[in-house]
């Protein structure tokens, strides 16, 4: 049985990994919004913490009522209360990665999860 799980993505508009990569510990999805789109909702969650990172393009988010611009580099935490909506700049299509983890449950990470042979 092999350790590991790997798939390929094409441009599409929204890629959700859990499903493809039988993931367990977090949900990640690749979010591709054309220029002038947007996310047709607003949305929190109950226990998960999001982090996004854009990979390129630019748009923004607005949290809790705040615009925030985003561009290629920007990262990004969003606590689970928090009221969020992403869209694309008028110009410029977004892609970018959600990771969406439960809050408080990370108990270990590099060198201290880290066994070295």
């Amino acid at each position: 049985m092999k350790n590991y799980t790997k798939t390929s993505i094409k441009n599409e508009g929204r890629t959700e990994l859990h499903e493809e990569l039988a993931l367990t510990g977090a949900e990640i999805s690749i979010n591709n919004l054309p220029a002038g789109a947007g996310v047709p909702f607003v949305h929190s969650h109950k226990s998960n913490e999001e982090i996004y990172g854009i990979l390129s393009g630019k748009g923004k988010v607005v949290i809790d009522g705040e615009e925030i611009a985003l561009s290629a580099g920007d990262w990004l935490k969003v606590a689970p209360a928090a009221k969020r909506q992403f869209s694309a700049a008028e110009d410029s299509g977004i892609l970018f990665v959600c990771i969406q983890v439960k809050e408080n449950s990370l108990g270990g990470f590099t060198a201290d999860d880290a066994v070295v042979y």
